[in-house]
């Protein structure tokens, strides 16, 4: 199965306000389902059945306290002439301790074998961008600067994830909550 270590979104408030920066976006790539907003802290990809009870038996030891998140602005990865990922980020408080939590869980994982592919670079993605489109310069230039809330992180999951045609199906198989 297909899993990965995430902190979700579930504050409509702060969706709602994503939601309407997607719609400003007048491009054509995928727009992230509201339902779907999160923190990837460790994508694991394929794994094993077998697997999973040690996966869990490591994500169980993991502690933290729970922590506020601000939401400040819009990027795109690599860049904005040439997107590939257009996502939203965080102040440096919140990148601090995402960075911190993502860490702990590299840290619990890597004796399975877990390892990340890149450093985690905190950011809620928003848009997948499957061809080449125009530069969005101007439009990410227009969100440099955004207060869409803050949201307060009580929990990590390991999710399964379901590819279908009409994008990923995201189930919890477990939830880890803070101290």
């Amino acid at each position: 199965m297909r899993a990965f270590v995430a902190v979700e979104i579930e504050d409509d408030g702060i969706l709602d306000a994503i939601t309407k920066i997607q719609s400003d976006f007048h491009i054509k790539a995928t727009a992230v389902n509201k339902k779907n907003m999160h923190f990837t802290l460790l994508f694991l990809g394929e794994v094993s059945e077998e697997t999973i009870p040690d996966i869990k038996k490591a994500l169980a030891t993991i502690s933290f306290k729970r922590f506020k998140v601000e939401f400040t602005h819009v990027g795109a990865f690599p860049n904005p002439r040439s997107p590939r990922v257009i996502w939203i980020g965080v102040d440096d408080q919140s990148s601090k301790q995402l960075v911190d939590l993502a860490l702990q869980v590299e840290k619990k994982l890597g004796p399975l074998g877990f390892r990340p592919d890149k450093p985690f670079k905190p950011h809620l993605t928003i848009f997948r961008v499957k061809s080449r489109i125009d530069d969005i310069s101007g439009t990410i230039e227009r969100f440099k600067k955004v207060d869409l809330g803050k949201y307060t992180m009580t929990e990590l999951k390991l999710k399964q994830s379901v590819l279908t045609p009409n994008g990923p199906v995201y189930s919890d198989l477990q939830v880890v909550l803070a101290q």
